[in-house]
């Protein structure tokens, strides 16, 4: 399905948008990082523990709260995978 100008109107680095998209990142993910200001992304983040440093329920909500399908079949490894790639 194509995209028209008006889905990516509110995108502010369409060149990054479309290397993304063509890289395979979702929609929702390439906007988000096209639309980050590369001074402000180059900043370090914050205290954030590593998924790894999580129990399974709380990397469970996590993939709740963002919409990733199929959580409930998923072990802790495999939401972390999840969570890293969307």
């Amino acid at each position: 399905m194509a995209e028209n100008d008006s889905d990516r109107s509110s995108i502010k680095d369409p060149e990054q948008y479309e290397a993304l998209r063509d890289e395979g990142m979702s929609k929702e993910k390439a906007a988000r990082i096209a639309n980050t200001s590369r001074k402000k992304a180059a900043k370090k983040g914050g205290n954030h523990p590593q998924y790894e440093d999580w129990t399974r329920e709380q990397l469970y909500e996590k993939a709740q709260q963002i919409g990733i399908e199929g959580r409930s079949d998923m072990d802790k490894d495999d939401l972390i995978q999840a969570l890293r790639s969307h």
